[in-house]
């Protein structure tokens, strides 16, 4: 009898899968770019055993690997993809305007190391090898403001359970939001884990943007509107 297949779990998605009016260009990118760049055996129709990828195949080597989380419109992910051409980057975002102005962005740039998984980060860290990540970057994510909202939030042990086991020990793990509550909650969520640490030492340790950082189109709103943002450093033990 041959062993049965798992089944995917229930996942509930709340956000937006697709906006209005895309472009006509934005439309030809995803047709012709984003299957090449799609790491392969991610979604549960494709891989029910949950197989692990394959990094090596999926970069062409045994580079450092990098995981951006909900990568927005892909301004901070193609910056690092060009001043990081030895590292792999795998970027996660299931709003697929956003993953049409990426694959635009790469065109324009022309780097070759980014992978891209149009869909839930959780899938994706269903199937990355443990311990094989050296970095992850939860950029400016969808706040969910309301209270009754707040389980829907990436800091959750729903989605930090699965990232620990993904991160190498030593690997840093950074966040960046305008939103005071979300660093209630992620600090109250990370500070108590015993596999990683907060490396602040002194305030200007989350006040000041890291050295090799790239402003979004969010961090610029959120300042225009007075917002101050917060960057927040974890490092797995």
């Amino acid at each position: 009898m041959t062993e049965k297949h798992k089944s995917a779990p229930w996942r509930n998605f709340y956000g937006r899968l697709r906006g209005k009016g895309m472009h006509q260009s934005h439309e030809r990118y995803l047709a012709e770019d984003l299957a090449g760049l799609s790491p392969k055996g991610v979604t549960w129709n494709d891989n029910p055993d949950r197989t692990p990828l394959d990094l090596q195949q999926l970069f062409g080597d045994d580079r450092p690997v990098w995981l951006e989380v909900g990568f927005g419109a892909g301004e901070h992910l193609d910056h690092q993809a060009q001043n990081n051409p030895d590292v792999g980057i795998i970027g996660c975002e299931p709003y697929v305007n956003g993953v049409a102005t990426l694959l635009g962005k790469l065109r324009e740039s022309k780097v070759s190391n980014v992978r891209v998984h149009a869909g839930d980060a959780r899938d994706l860290m269903d199937v990355l090898p443990e311990a094989s990540l050296d970095r992850a970057f939860l950029l400016y994510p969808d706040p969910w403001p309301k209270s009754r909202h707040h389980r829907r939030r990436f800091v959750t042990p729903e989605h930090l359970d699965p990232l620990a086991r993904c991160l190498k020990s030593g690997a840093i793990f950074r966040v960046a939001t305008d939103i005071p509550d979300y660093v209630r909650q992620t600090l109250e969520q990370m500070t108590p884990r015993d596999d990683f640490e907060w490396l602040a030492e002194n305030a200007e340790d989350w006040r000041v943007a890291w050295p090799d950082w790239y402003s979004t189109r969010y961090e610029q709103k959120a300042l225009r509107e007075g917002r101050t943002p917060h960057y927040l450093t974890f490092r797995k033990l």
